[in-house]
């Protein structure tokens, strides 16, 4: 990835959702000008999302999910389903796509978007088709669902323009995504990142909070000094003044809080996307939480990325060896990875997640409500290892929560 790529996980997601059949493929490939997703008469085309990304006149980068149909049948379409409801939790905006008088599936999940907060478009497709037969399934779905849908057809084009006008009107207040750095430095500041280069960063390249900070930095008109964790102190030696603010590894802290210079403000790269991809708030009350488990709880660590297991992994063995190390060998820790996170978390005393880099700022949001709806306390890496390393009141935050 260069510094000006934009990742997946920052761009608009706008996912399609609808009936088998109900034209979702069609009019993604309308909408995006291009052969993206698989069309064809057959129901149960679509099988695993369709992730498209695109720049999107009038709105900017954003990334197309074409979705299996939530009417899929039999086990394999049991597991479709659940694909589509996984990505239905990382939309920022759904269109909905009705198909027939019988919508009672569609009004489900216009109502699943509705508890989500979730912008909905509401659509007919093959406009072009449907002829005289549209107007009147129109008044029924305004009927039915308190808004009137839109006339679309993949074909001749129709209604693509209107689509496109209500995805600019739809946008979310709040999709901005916060300043990684929040209050913590501006134009002029030094700042010093201290970046481990261990076996979980691939050889000749950075992991992405590091290129993400290191470029809003450049943005903010910082100046950014690099350094790993073994050249800290000679690199704090040769400044004529001390940084404003250090930005390190989690797994880093216990080695550089020692040397941190006492004007310098720190933080984790993990710490700054607790604020930017989650709730800052109730993942401190989370870490504060984590100091009060009894030794017999049972804690979630779930991790965004899929990788193979490394040696001294953060997730797997690293924040583990911390929390046994804090309340004993009976503690019951269960990893989860990627995507899979249970619907059912009351059987938690606690979820730790990670910075999740790699998901969507909704995405993470809609973890943080099933905790908050459960009553589980959720916290991330880096407040969750700053707070078994007695420094959770050292370290600072980029937002107040």
């Amino acid at each position: 990835m260069s510094l000006n790529d934009t990742t997946r996980g920052n761009r608009l997601h706008i996912g399609l959702f609808g009936r088998r059949n109900a034209g979702k493929s069609s009019l993604i490939n309308a909408l995006t000008g291009q052969a993206v997703a698989t069309v064809s008469s057959v129901p149960g085309t679509t099988t695993d999302p369709v992730y498209k990304a695109m720049e999107l006149h009038g709105i900017g980068p954003v990334v197309f999910i074409d979705t299996a149909g939530f009417d899929d049948e039999g086990m394999l379409g049991k597991l479709r389903v659940e694909k589509t409801e996984q990505a239905a939790r990382e939309t920022d905006i759904a269109l909905l796509l009705f198909s027939g008088l019988d919508m009672a599936e569609d009004l489900k999940w216009l109502a699943f978007f509705r508890r989500q907060k979730t912008p909905v478009i509401l659509l007919i497709s093959h406009a072009d088709e449907l002829a005289d037969e549209g107007r009147p399934l129109q008044a029924a779905v305004e009927q039915a669902a308190g808004e009137k849908p839109l006339l679309v057809s993949a074909g001749d084009k129709k209604g693509l323009e209107q689509v496109r006008q209500e995805l600019i009107r739809a946008l979310p207040e709040d999709f901005e995504q916060p300043s990684i750095t929040g209050n913590l430095c501006q134009a002029g500041d030094l700042v010093l990142l201290v970046m481990p280069q261990d076996i979980q960063a691939p050889k000749g390249r950075l992991i992405l909070p590091q290129v993400q900070t290191l470029r809003e930095l450049l943005d903010k008109g910082c100046q950014a000094l690099c350094c790993t964790t073994d050249q800290l102190a000679e690199t704090l030696d040769r400044l004529k003044e001390p940084p404003k603010l250090i930005i390190t590894d989690s797994q880093a802290f216990q080695k550089v809080y020692p040397l941190k210079p006492a004007a310098s403000l720190l933080t984790s790269f993990s710490v700054l996307f607790a604020a930017f991809k989650g709730d800052i708030g109730y993942f401190l009350k989370g870490a504060e939480a984590l100091l009060a488990i009894p030794a017999s709880a049972h804690i979630l660590i779930a991790e965004a990325c899929t990788h193979k297991p490394l040696q001294e992994d953060i997730g797997r063995v690293k924040l583990p060896r911390l929390l046994r190390r804090k309340s004993g060998d009976d503690l019951k820790i269960e990893i989860v990875s990627g995507k899979d996170f249970p619907a059912d978390l009351t059987g938690y005393d606690l979820v730790i997640h990670c910075g999740a880099c790699m998901f969507n700022r909704k995405y993470v949001l809609s973890r943080v409500q099933q905790c908050q709806e459960q009553h589980v306390p959720m916290t991330n890496y880096g407040l969750a290892i700053a707070a078994l390393l007695g420094i959770l009141d050292k370290v600072s935050l980029p937002y107040e929560p």
